[in-house]
């Protein structure tokens, strides 16, 4: 693969090639260069903030069928926003002092297979998680991981909302969630950030209850990697508003959009909320948005096409490499891009799965391939953010250090 300059050789930082998808810890995705233009262009004027949040809360309720949107710091920072909002509603006192939830009802309840790492940002706000149900369906007995009246049963008058990991395998049915959650008047909150492709996801799960779902903007949608997106309820989206936008104001000119934030309702100024640090400048929003309209024009079928494509390729490509058995993985409507899924016969390779991962990582360009299953001497490669000069460099890579 020809050696093409980049800033990050000024840096003296390595660059990566990347065939374990959008992961956040090697950079997301590659930010489209519209999107990129855009933010150029956003960088040479001054903008109101709440102005621009306004616009995009528009643009994103229209992609996503959604009553209202909001641009975050990453989907991390949409999940804490989402929590906060549920804590706090309108209640300017309670959004003053978030993390402290006393005398708030501040339980998140939370299907005990959908906790994640990821849930930190739920708590963030103050919230306790309050999980339920059981691992049985993974022991093999038959029985599910959680039933619905557990869900039912679990919320009270202390529980805030319910949140709930989409994964094509999540169970209970989101739909069945959110009629048990609404039935009680308890909002839902969706962890959708990788859940693009396929483009239908942007509004499948409003469409099927959720009142906040979460998605990354740095992934498949291709904006800033420092993006998410809320989409959801609008009496939710203008509480995230309230706690995040700068109200360091005088009450006397305080006058900003009143779709975003129902200033007639409320009783003055909102102190700074939780969401301060998780600020997003005009920039971001721009890229954001840009690269939202941009994702909505793509023919996502021919895009999943060669993906899939790719992957099928790097499958019999890799299975031709002594000492490696390849499958394809996904590539249905819930789990839309084929990845491959390599085998390593240690017995019969140079190497075993972990050493080869780590080999290809500190190589000159890094070789990020996916490191989750090493427990059964596998590895993964996904093709989405590979070119297919790039997907043959990865296979040269590992026949050699296999070989």
């Amino acid at each position: 693969m020809p050696d093409k300059a980049t800033i990050y050789d000024d840096l003296e930082v390595p660059t990566v090639i990347n065939a374990t998808g959008t992961k956040t810890r090697i950079s997301g995705s590659l930010m489209r260069e519209e999107a990129a233009d855009a933010m150029r262009d956003a960088s040479r004027s001054f903008v109101r903030i709440s102005d621009l949040q306004q616009r995009a809360s528009e643009l994103v309720a229209e992609a996503t069928s959604a009553d209202a949107g909001y641009v975050t710091s990453g989907a991390s920072a949409a999940l804490s926003m989402a929590a906060a909002a549920c804590l706090s509603g309108d209640d300017l006192e309670v959004m003053a002092r978030l993390p402290d939830t006393e005398g708030v009802a501040d339980e998140i309840v939370m299907p005990r297979t959908h906790r994640n790492g990821y849930d930190h940002a739920l708590r963030l706000p103050g919230a306790t998680i309050v999980d339920i149900g059981t691992n049985d369906h993974h022991l093999g007995t038959g029985s599910e991981n959680v039933e619905p009246w557990e869900i039912e049963a679990a919320i009270t008058n202390d529980t805030a909302a319910v949140a709930y990991m989409e994964k094509p395998y999540t169970q209970p049915p989101l739909e069945t969630v959110c009629e048990i959650a609404h039935d009680q008047d308890v909002p839902v909150i969706v962890d959708a950030a990788a859940e693009l492709p396929p483009a239908e996801n942007l509004s499948r799960f409003v469409e099927q209850g959720a009142d906040l779902v979460a998605f990354s903007g740095g992934k498949a949608i291709r904006g800033p990697q420092s993006t998410g997106i809320l989409a959801g309820d609008e009496a939710l989206i203008r509480s995230v508003a309230c706690q995040h936008l700068d109200m360091h104001a005088a009450d006397a000119v305080y006058d900003p959009p009143a779709d975003l934030l129902a200033t007639d309702e409320l009783p003055g100024v909102p102190r700074q909320g939780i969401g301060r640090s998780m600020k997003v400048g005009k920039e971001e929003i721009v890229g954001l948005i840009r690269a939202l309209e941009l994702f909505l024009e793509e023919d996502h079928g021919d895009c999943l096409r060669k993906w899939n494509e790719r992957a099928e390729h790097l499958a019999a490509e890799l299975a031709d490499i002594t000492g490696l058995e390849t499958q394809l993985e996904g590539g249905d409507k819930t789990d839309a891009v084929a990845q491959v899924v390599a085998t390593v016969d240690s017995g019969r390779a140079a190497t075993d799965a972990t050493r080869l991962v780590e080999s290809l990582r500190r190589e000159t360009p890094r070789v990020f391939v996916g490191a989750d299953r090493l427990d059964a001497e596998e590895f993964t490669v996904n093709p989405m953010c590979l070119t297919d000069e790039e997907a043959d460099y990865v296979v040269d890579r590992i026949r050699a250090t296999l070989s």
